[in-house]
């Protein structure tokens, strides 16, 4: 067990050292597309306008900021965080590729076990996704064009929704009560008090944290 420790210490100092410079660097160089159009036409666009359209994306994308990171970190992990925020699509791909293979491998979360199995299953979900959204933005159009009203609109519209079902299900199995509040009761708050989607994502993720942890608790002090 010790040295387990010792070895995910480990794990966890490279994991920083590497990812760190890696998603910096992937944030600066997000820019470059924007400051060369600006270079080259000489089309800069005033320092308020920047900032105005700044406060729009933080307004409704700033709750994510905090949630994202504190909500997937059981699943992916140190390294599976750094893949997932460099690659993307967390919530639709990253996310239920790990918590499958932590499922399949019997992996406690946290463990150094969870952190190389969820590390091989967002590994194998980022090659997998780039070859087939190269190969989607070669001929899914095509495919898309062809396929019936009712399975097109299903793809385009359901499919997101399809992978968090699916994911909650699997989920819900194993922890009942924390599905229960995760749903049951943020959905009652939302239909009776309606408030702000924001709110609904901080009550619904820390809540279920805070569930999680009081059902933990409670059943070890029964043991």
């Amino acid at each position: 067990m010790e040295l387990e420790k010792q070895y995910l210490q480990e794990w966890k100092k490279s994991c920083i050292k590497i990812g760190t410079p890696t998603n910096l660097l992937a944030a600066v160089t997000a820019f470059f597309p924007v400051l060369w159009l600006c270079i080259s036409y000489d089309c800069w666009p005033a320092f308020g306008l920047v900032m105005k359209a700044w406060g729009m994306v933080a307004l409704s994308f700033a709750a994510f900021y905090v949630v994202e990171p504190i909500s997937y970190y059981a699943a992916l992990g140190m390294s599976g965080t750094y893949l997932s925020f460099l690659s993307g699509n967390i919530g639709n791909m990253r996310v239920p590729c790990a918590t499958l293979a932590l499922d399949a491998t019997d992996s406690q979360a946290g463990s150094l076990q969870a952190e190389v199995v969820s590390t091989m299953a967002i590994c194998g979900s980022i090659f997998t996704n780039l070859f087939f959204t190269t190969l989607a933005a070669l001929v899914g159009g095509v495919v898309v064009s062809v396929l019936p009203p009712f399975i097109s609109v299903g793809l385009t519209k359901y499919a997101a929704a399809a992978i968090y079902g699916g994911t909650f299900g699997n989920l819900a199995l194993k922890h009942p009560k924390t599905a229960v509040y995760s749903l049951a009761v943020v959905l009652i708050i939302k239909l009776v008090l309606g408030p702000p989607a924001w709110v609904l994502i901080l009550l619904s993720v820390f809540g279920s944290i805070l569930v999680s942890r009081f059902f933990f608790s409670r059943e070890k002090k029964k043991a």
